[in-house]
């Protein structure tokens, strides 16, 4: 696994795990933004990841944002694929989709780490055939070229 940052986000901080033992590498906001109450908004992380074959990024909300804060990753937990790297649309940018279950503003700061990540392995079924090709970035997995 390989992070590194989105053309334009030179002042960005790569993901790194906090502890020895630590299984997520912390990922941080790469802006200030304010989510209204009961809002959805995808936050910019302004860093991508090389992906080795055979694994996925899974993202997770930070415990202590989701406490604290009341905010929560809206899908639960993001899937990032291989193919997501360097797409064409948007060069693998990872984003945090966050909903604010509180009744105020939350404000999020650049360089707040928001959201953990983990690389983790996944295996196909022996009757597998996908042969597509990503052509699109975000939630794109249906935007496909055949191989």
């Amino acid at each position: 696994m390989n992070f590194k940052k989105v053309t334009g986000y030179d002042y960005v901080n790569l993901p790194k795990r906090q502890t020895e033992h630590s299984a997520g590498y912390d990922i941080e906001s790469a802006e200030d933004i304010s989510i209204q109450p009961f809002e959805t908004l995808l936050i910019k992380t302004g860093v991508k990841c090389e992906i080795p074959e055979g694994k996925w990024l899974g993202l997770y909300m930070r415990s202590s944002i989701s406490l604290k804060r009341n905010l929560v990753m809206t899908n639960s937990v993001g899937v990032i694929d291989k193919d997501y790297y360097n797409n064409e649309d948007n060069e693998g940018h990872i984003h945090i989709m966050v909903t604010n279950l509180s009744d105020k503003v939350q404000t999020v700061k650049q360089g707040e780490r928001i959201a953990q990540c983990i690389l983790q392995s996944y295996y196909l079924a022996s009757n597998d055939n996908a042969i597509g090709k990503r052509v699109g970035g975000f939630g794109s997995t249906s935007k496909t070229t055949e191989g």
